[in-house]
């Protein structure tokens, strides 16, 4: 039997890891420009660049939080698939 999802279709928490990778991609741009001036010997950031950096926390919880929600909804799947009973 050919399973009935699309190869486009879009499972839940999909866009959260997207946005998550985004996120967390900004993050590392702003950690490497802040780091840069370190070893290049010229002045550093003001402090909010170091906020930024901060960004690839929060993009790697974002991204986290997507993945828990697609395993949460792939569990929620299977158990009405199977039709046991819930425990």
């Amino acid at each position: 039997m050919r399973d009935k999802t699309l190869s486009n279709s879009a499972a839940p928490g999909d866009r959260l890891v997207r946005t998550g990778a985004v996120v967390f991609f900004l993050g590392a741009v702003a950690t490497l420009v802040t780091v840069a001036p370190l070893f290049l010997g010229t002045t550093p950031f003001p402090t909010y660049m170091f906020a930024l950096s901060m960004l690839m926390g929060v993009g790697f919880l974002i991204a986290g939080a997507g993945v828990l929600r697609s395993v949460a909804a792939g569990r929620r799947q299977a158990r009405e698939g199977s039709g046991s009973p819930a425990r």
